[in-house]
């Protein structure tokens, strides 16, 4: 089902980006300065990662304070990216979000942040397309509980270890994994 709006003419052109090597407590006065949810982190051009409000909460509950100041962005941020076209129907990005879990899509040319498309930006053109959104977190939550009530197993909230994306996750063999990589073994 294809909506017809294509993911650069709703795209934020005006991302807010760092330097992979930035102290995280610096990298939290920025997204606070600019009020944003998340960091693009890139070099010379070239996308290193994204630093979201998620990383920090986790890096938070692991660190101290006065150890944000030397933490780097990089060594909490999500690493494992996945990108997005300019040219591509915000329908696939939404998709393509669920899939991943992520809120956030860099839009890349030849591997280069252009922008950055978040939920935010497609719900604020696509009002309606709203239901489709819920729709899918509804279910998911359904399914999480049910597979609670269901399991014995013990479950927090937290960065997976396979995948490093911030999560539900379940004990695996000693390892916590989020719900995606414990299927995926």
């Amino acid at each position: 089902m294809k909506i017809g709006v294509k993911v650069g003419d709703i795209m934020t052109r005006d991302y807010t980006s760092a330097k992979p090597d930035i102290s995280v407590l610096h990298a939290v006065k920025l997204m606070v300065k600019k009020r944003v949810g998340s960091l693009i982190l890139e070099d010379k051009d070239v996308l290193k990662g994204i630093l979201t409000e998620g990383d920090i909460m986790w890096a938070l509950s692991k660190k101290s304070v006065k150890d944000l100041k030397k933490i780097r962005a990089i060594e909490i941020c999500t690493k494992k990216i996945i990108t997005i076209k300019p040219s591509a129907d915000i329908y696939d990005a939404i998709k393509l979000m669920k899939k991943a879990k992520f809120r956030r899509l860099p839009v890349t040319v030849k591997k280069r942040v252009i922008g950055l498309l978040t939920m935010k930006d497609i719900l604020r053109i696509q009002p309606e397309l709203f239901d489709i959104v819920r729709e899918n977190y509804s279910i998911k939550e359904e399914a999480e509980k049910m597979k609670r009530v269901k399991s014995a197993e013990t479950f927090k909230e937290g960065v997976c270890e396979e995948c490093s994306n911030f999560d539900i996750l379940y004990n695996v063999d000693g390892q916590l994994m989020c719900e995606s990589c414990r299927e995926a073994m």
